[in-house]
């Protein structure tokens, strides 16, 4: 395929930024799927660059080409299966799913259930391999899940359930998976958590949205790598976007800790949250964080200049109220550019 020039130059910007921030990354990745079969190969050379390239732009390009599903990544997915990098090996899991039933399907069905029976993987992987061989039919997946159904990592289990996991019904299985999440334990897994609360944060309790904040915040204080505390965080933060969405307030404790706390920009879903269910002992956490902002960090100031101005607009609170008096007198610079969207308020 004949790549324009100018298109190129955009391809190898958005390849870089692979590199880059959780926020850079993220919009390439959209971007990139967007561009589609145009980047496969600039792709596909990252992830074979293996140790050569940073494991999350590894990563990062694995999810893409997932997203782009052409043909050409399937080797290198394959490969990828085998990456010392745990997150390498996950994402490489679900790159596989587009080709499962294409000519080279019981190559990669082969390759996954190897990993899924192997118990000297770590159980992510395995449990990635389960998930994405759960979009099989059932029929062909009963021997595996019969297999699998005792199994000794509880991640693998929980997937597996007591019947396998059924393509007719994957909110089902989520669904059980929260459950099992809030009233016994976690999985080792925070993208198995991220991915259940998608899939079912709509329709389980509110109550084990809010136990599992709880064990997530737990656990992501637990861990000594920044890359795996921030994988809890966008867990944590997917259930706090759940529990907004449904107009709870049970968890606006936790976003004000996690302001007061942050010392760089939180996930998107966290100001989301404030923006939905905030309320005014909100309002100088963020204040505080607009102002240990960057320059550079545009996109968070906006995002916290949004929540800001719609807690303001919802709780109809005015120049006099003594929260913005107290947050003049502290922050006086970051209040004038928070309430520079609030004309029309009183006073």
């Amino acid at each position: 395929m004949t790549v324009h020039p100018s298109s190129r130059t955009q391809i190898q910007a958005l390849i870089a930024s692979l590199a880059g921030t959780d926020v850079q990354r993220e919009t390439a990745v959209a971007r990139l799927t967007v561009i589609g079969a145009r980047a496969v190969e600039r792709l596909v050379a990252l992830v074979e660059a293996g140790a050569a390239s940073p494991a999350p732009a590894r990563a990062a390009a694995l999810r893409t080409l997932e997203g782009i599903g052409d043909a050409r990544a399937l080797d290198a997915a394959l490969d990828a299966l085998d990456d010392p990098d745990d997150r390498v090996a996950t994402a490489a899991a679900s790159a596989v799913r587009p080709f499962l039933r294409g000519r080279r399907g019981p190559l990669a069905v082969d390759r996954l259930t190897a990993i899924a029976l192997d118990t000297a993987r770590p159980g992510r992987i395995r449990a990635a391999a389960v998930q994405t061989l759960g979009s099989l039919e059932r029929s062909t997946l009963t021997p595996l899940w019969k297999a699998l159904k005792d199994d000794a990592d509880p991640t693998v289990r929980a997937l597996v359930g007591s019947r396998g996991p059924k393509k007719e019904d994957p909110a089902g299985e989520a669904v059980a998976l929260l459950g099992n999440a809030a009233e016994r334990g976690l999985p080792d897994d925070p993208g198995t958590v991220r991915h259940a609360i998608t899939l079912a944060g709509g329709t389980v309790a509110l109550s084990q949205l809010h136990a599992i904040i709880e064990r997530v915040r737990e656990r992501e204080a637990a861990e000594a790598g920044a890359a795996r505390r921030g994988e809890w965080m966008r867990a944590r933060a997917a259930a706090h976007a759940a529990l907004a969405n449904r107009g709870s307030l049970l968890a606006v404790y936790d976003l004000r800790e996690a302001l007061e706390s942050a010392d760089a920009p939180l996930p998107v879903e966290f100001l989301a949250a404030l923006t939905l269910v905030g309320d005014r002992s909100c309002l100088e956490p963020i204040a505080a964080a607009y102002a240990r902002a960057r320059a550079s960090q545009g996109w968070w100031r906006q995002h916290l200049a949004d929540a800001f101005r719609a807690i303001v607009a919802r709780e109809r609170i005015t120049r006099r109220n003594a929260v913005i008096k107290k947050i003049e007198k502290r922050w006086g610079d970051a209040l004038r550019a928070l309430w520079a969207g609030t004309a029309g308020r009183a006073g």
